[in-house]
C-alpha cells in the first residue's frame, strides 16, 4: 500500500533540490511563514525564528533531530544531510511581525543554527535581520555556534539600536579533539570565542553559553569556559546540562561507545527513563557555573536565567 503523506511530510517532499554537495543536499520548504508562536513558558520568547530546518553542524547531542520525523525522515543522518531552506518573502514577514507586541521576544536559531553552512548560500539570517532593522520594540535572543555571525556586525549594530538584542555563542567544550568529534562540522572553539570578540568590540551583548554540559565529559571544563568567555569580552557565561530524547540517543550512543566506553551504561541507564538530567545535578551545576562566574569577573547571575527553570534544563547524578 502507498503512504500518502501529509502536513510539512507533504510540503517537504515538494521542496525543489536547490543544491547538492558531496554530503548533504539542500532543498527548499513551502512554509506559511518563517515567524511561529512559542509557548513553552521556559524560555524568555514568545515566537521562534528557525530559518533552516535540519542542521549541517551534524552535533551528536542535538535535541532536534526529531523535528525530521515529522517530514518522515527519520534516519539518524537525515537531519544534517538533508537541509531545508525555508520560504521567505518579505512582505509575509512583516505582516507576521506585526503580529508580535511591543517587548515581546524572539528566539532566533531556536531549534537549528541561523549560522550554519547554508546561511552563506542562501542568506536568509541576514535577510530577516534586514527585516528586524526596520522595526524596533522587541526583545531578540539570537543563538549560534558559528563564527559566521560575525559577517553580520553591522547589521546587528543597526538590530541593536532599535529593540534588547542578546547573542549568544554556543561553546560546549574548548578541547579541538572532543569539539570535531561531539560537533563534527561545527567551527573550532576559537573561532567562536573570536567571534565573541568581535561582537564585543562592535558594543553588542553577547555572552558564551555551554549547552549542553555533559555529564562526566565536559563537565570539568565550567571553570576554564568562564574564564575564556570573560577574556574575549563577553558580558555573560550560562550553562545547562544536556536532555537526550530518543531521536537525539541513537545518534550519541554511537559517539560515546567511540570516544568513551565507559559511559555507555550510565547514559543507557539514565536516559532510557527520561530525556532530562535529575534536579541534584542541575543545583550542582547551577552553583559551579556561579561560583565560576564570580572567578572570572562576570555578573554572578545571568539576568536571562529568571526565564530558564533549572530544573526543567538540566539535572543528573550518575
Amino acid at each position: 500500500m502507498v503512504s500518502v503523506l501529509i502536513g510539512i511530510a507533504r510540503l517537504a517532499s515538494e521542496g525543489q533540490l536547490l543544491e547538492a554537495k558531496r554530503a548533504v543536499e539542500y532543498r527548499t520548504l513551502p512554509s506559511r511563514g518563517i515567524l511561529n508562536r512559542c509557548t513553552s513558558g521556559k524560555v524568555p520568547f514568545s515566537w521562534t525564528i528557525n530559518p533552516y530546518r535540519g542542521c549541517e553542524f551534524a552535533c551528536k547531542y542535538c535535541y532536534a533531530r526529531y523535528t525530521h520525523e515529522f517530514m518522515e525522515l527519520r534516519a539518524p543522518e537525515d537531519f544534517e544531510t538533508q537541509i531545508f531552506a525555508k520560504q521567505f518573502t518579505l512582505d509575509g514577514f512583516r505582516r507576521d511581525l506585526a503580529r508580535v507586541k511591543r517587548g515581546e521576544g524572539i528566539g532566533i536559531g531556536t531549534a537549528t543554527d541561523p549560522y550554519q553552512p547554508a546561511e552563506r548560500r542562501y542568506g536568509l539570517t541576514r535577510r530577516i535581520l534586514r527585516a528586524l532593522a526596520d522595526t524596533s520594540g522587541h526583545r531578540i535572543f539570537l543563538t549560534t555556534k558559528s563564527d559566521l555571525v560575525a559577517r553580520d556586525v553591522e547589521l546587528l549594530q543597526e538590530v541593536h539600536t532599535r529593540h534588547w538584542l542578546h547573542i549568544g555563542l554556543t561553546i560546549t567544550t574548548l578541547d579541538d579533539g572532543l569539539a570535531r568529534a561531539l560537533e563534527p562540522r561545527a567551527p573550532r572553539p576559537e573561532l567562536r570565542l573570536e567571534a565573541v570578540r568581535t561582537l564585543a568590540r562592535a558594543g553588542l551583548r553577547v555572552g558564551v553559553q555551554s549547552s549542553p554540559v555533559l555529564p562526566l565529559i565536559t563537565d570539568g571544563e565550567v571553570e576554564a569556559l568562564a574564564r575564556a568567555a570573560a577574556e574575549a569580552g563577553a558580558s555573560s557565561y550560562i550553562a545547562y546540562g544536556v536532555f537526550l530524547m530518543p531521536s537525539a540517543l541513537r545518534v550519541f550512543l554511537p559517539f560515546l561507545e567511540e570516544r568513551y566506553p565507559r559511559l555507555v551504561r550510565k547514559y543507557e541507564q539514565r536516559f532510557a527513563r527520561e530525556a532530562f538530567l535529575p534536579e541534584e545535578y542541575a543545583a550542582r551545576l547551577a552553583e559551579r557555573v556561579r561560583v565560576a562566574r564570580v572567578k572570572a569577573g562576570l555578573p554572578e547571575r545571568h539576568n536571562l536565567e529568571e526565564s530558564y527553570p533549572e530544573a526543567a534544563q538540566m539535572a543528573l547524578p550518575f
